[in-house]
């Protein structure tokens, strides 16, 4: 593994990683009653992941034309593999991180909300023992919530199935429109704006169907309809099918790519 493809995987990691933990914030926002601002503050993060993103893209791009004009010769589908791997570590890497990064963010809501202001939370963070804390507040997940996923499901199958395959479209879909290039070069640049075609799917199904489902949610809990444990056993099993999208994203690659050639041939 080279240079260009470590910092292509370490983007894809920050990115899935950030997008893991935005579980955690749901948990946080319930803990403090203030759902609102733990949205807020989480957006500091959601800039960092789409930073990785508008980098991933011209990367990954210029890979696969150096790969096209022979300049770096590499197995371009071994290294489409490798990235979701990476997708999937940083799941698996933000779930065990949750029960920490919540703690931790439920303190920053109480600091913001004492000072209302994002540079000193940020500074009290990094230089007035925000770090130390943290180090303090580590802790794997409860064995009791991983046992969750033995037991009855706290969200539907269909919110479950809906949420793998979101995930998975939304995993896959870049890599599949990079790679349909590579299939298929004389329609490289028309197959690279083709992962809406992907991507639009799995907006939709977390737009219209799984999102509302966990904002409802989170209302019930801070108005006392759901417990706190049924929330982070709903948690868990999103954390769950998140991880299996991620899997999936592995076998949807190739045949995904096919797609997008044949759509980009078409038009």
């Amino acid at each position: 593994m080279d240079t260009q493809l470590l910092l292509i995987c370490f983007l894809t990691f920050v990115i899935h990683l950030i997008g893991t933990l935005a579980y955690s914030v749901r948990i946080a926002g319930v803990r403090t009653r203030r759902i609102a601002v733990s949205f807020a503050l989480f957006s500091i993060l959601v800039l960092v992941s789409r930073t990785s993103n508008s980098f991933l893209g011209p990367f990954l791009a210029k890979r696969v034309e150096s790969n096209l004009a022979g300049t770096v010769v590499t197995n371009l589908l071994a290294d489409f593999r490798w990235l979701l791997v990476s997708a999937a570590l940083a799941t698996i890497v933000g779930a065990l991180l949750i029960p920490t990064f919540q703690r931790v963010f439920c303190r920053a809501v109480a600091h913001f909300q004492v000072h209302r202001s994002v540079p000193k939370l940020i500074l009290h963070g990094f230089f007035k023992g925000g770090l130390s804390y943290v180090k303090d507040s580590a802790t794997l997940p409860a064995s009791a919530n991983v046992s969750a996923l033995r037991g009855k499901r706290s969200v539907s199958l269909s919110i479950t199935l809906l949420n793998v395959g979101a995930t998975a479209l939304w995993t896959v879909g870049v890599f599949a429109a990079m790679y349909a290039g590579a299939l298929d070069p004389e329609v490289r640049v028309t197959s690279s704006t083709l992962s809406s075609i992907i991507n639009g799917g799995a907006t939709i199904m977390m737009a219209v169907f799984i999102d509302p489902h966990m904002s409802g949610m989170t209302d019930d809990v801070v108005e006392g309809r759901v417990s706190e444990s049924q929330f982070r056993h709903a948690i868990v099993w999103l954390v769950g099918s998140r991880l299996a999208g991620t899997l999936l994203a592995q076998v949807l690659l190739v045949p995904s790519a096919a797609l997008i050639v044949t759509v980009a041939r078409a038009l």
